[in-house]
């Protein structure tokens, strides 16, 4: 999988690649910094949900809650309720693999590499770990659902599953393609698009009245926080088999004494 790197992406790269370990190869360093990163953020995921619990329901973001959610209920409509409905489910846990493997199907094809499937498959594991440990340990309740609009979802609120999983795979996905497009304008509509697609999925989630605002910022945070780990892994990777690559180079044109 080749990098399309701006000067100061490879020096960052390289910067990354020097400081491990000899000892430890490049997928070895790349797995170690996902495993590590997936605790530390499963871990981060529960101390929100503590710190959450121990501010109270009308402290901080936790105060718009529920006039958010009065708005949104105020601009329902029945052709609104049913589209919303449906774009929803494209980040269930159906729609979603679907769409993420239509995704990594054909950046592994144009990257004749597996290592998208790693980075995919290893975001997709973490985020549905991070939304488990984050409903158990809080166990909030959703909004009742005289609010809501059907069907209607019984396992606790926070934080936003949809939300989470949305973030961390097209976060993943957007730089899988930024890593591959060699335009910017590419680039910029790559950007733009999976952000647009996060942040209505977001509010699609408050607007049918599933999840409180609150859920969904902290699914946000979360799964940028574990995208951003499984970057860096990856960079990891590469800085250390580009700094290995360059000293067998440099070992081989040295003349012998």
């Amino acid at each position: 999988m080749q990098l399309h790197q701006t000067k100061p992406q490879q020096t960052i790269t390289r910067r990354l690649g020097e400081s491990a370990p000899s000892f430890l190869g490049p997928y070895t360093a790349m797995w170690i910094t996902i495993i590590f990163g997936l605790l530390a953020v499963v871990g981060l995921t529960a101390v929100a949900a503590e710190i959450y619990e121990s501010i109270g329901e009308h402290d901080g973001a936790a105060a718009f809650d529920q006039p958010v959610l009065q708005w949104m209920i105020a601009h329902r409509t029945e052709a609104l309720d049913q589209g919303v409905t449906w774009f929803t489910h494209v980040g269930g846990q159906v729609g979603m693999p679907i769409l993420a493997l239509i995704v990594l199907a054909v950046i592994t094809w144009r990257s004749r590499s597996w290592r998208p499937l790693i980075l995919l498959g290893s975001v997709a594991a973490g985020s549905v770990a991070m939304t488990i440990v984050g409903k158990q340990t809080f166990g909030r309740a959703r909004p009742a659902m005289e609010l809501a609009v059907p069907p209607y979802e019984t396992s606790p609120s926070f934080p936003s599953g949809h939300t989470l999983n949305a973030t961390a795979i097209m976060a993943i996905v957007a730089y899988l393609i930024f890593l591959e497009a060699k335009g910017n304008i590419t680039r910029v509509m790559t950007i733009i698009a999976c952000t647009v697609f996060v942040l209505a999925m977001g509010l699609s989630r408050v607007f049918l009245g599933h999840h409180w605002l609150t859920d969904v910022l902290a699914a946000f945070a979360l799964g940028l926080a574990w995208a951003g780990v499984v970057i860096l892994a990856h960079r990891v990777f590469h800085g250390i088999r580009e700094v290995r690559a360059q000293s067998r180079n440099t070992t081989t044109v040295l003349p012998s004494e």
